[in-house]
């Protein structure tokens, strides 16, 4: 994935150009360099960059707090770039939802597969999103359908298999999902 958008946000300047300098070489595109960690929310939540490097030290707001606010925003999967090794704050980052930690120095060596491990579970975080909300969805769509089923059994003293193809023949002649008929049905009571 040599085509990466990345953020960078370090506040030491020399450590930011040489970070820039090695994602250019490998090919990555790095779209916004910042000093801070408001800096680093503010642009992620302009561009959508596909991976933010954060160092944890920084003014104004500290790397960890942005990343917390970038995660939970959707943003971007989120790597921290830090000196600091210490098993709290790769507690705090795992508990942030950081998708990786390189700790100070680096080698240029060491960018591409945390990059390429970042984008990926990143992915399969978003895909696994989009599926409990498929989920839900249908589990609500099944919930008004079985409201409406018992209305109709309730109201006219029929059978649970009887309701349903009541609702199926009308959403069938409406042409509209079973869903649909059964919220309409049970709007009118």
């Amino acid at each position: 994935m040599t085509s990466a958008r990345i953020l960078v946000a370090e506040d030491e300047s020399l450590i930011r150009l040489d970070l820039v300098e090695m994602l250019g070489e490998l090919g990555y595109e790095v779209v916004a360099q910042v000093g801070d960690g408001q800096s680093a929310v503010d642009r992620a939540g302009e561009l959508h960059p596909d991976v933010c490097f954060l160092d944890v030290a920084m003014p104004v707001r500290d790397g960890l707090s942005a990343a917390e606010e970038i995660i939970a925003s959707r943003y971007s999967a989120v790597m921290m770039v830090t000196a600091f090794s210490q098993q709290d704050m790769i507690a705090r980052a795992a508990s942030a939802g950081v998708m990786g930690y390189l700790v100070k120095p680096f080698s240029k060596s060491d960018l591409a597969p945390a990059i390429e491990m970042a984008s990926a579970r990143w992915q399969q975080m978003r895909d696994l999103e989009g599926e409990v909300d498929d989920l839900a969805e249908r589990l609500a769509a099944r919930d008004i359908v079985e409201r409406a089923k018992a209305l109709l059994q309730s109201r006219h003293g029929i059978s649970e298999s009887e309701a349903f193809a009541l609702l199926r023949r009308q959403a069938m002649d409406t042409r509209v999902t079973l869903a649909e008929v059964s919220a309409a049905l049970l709007q009118q009571n």
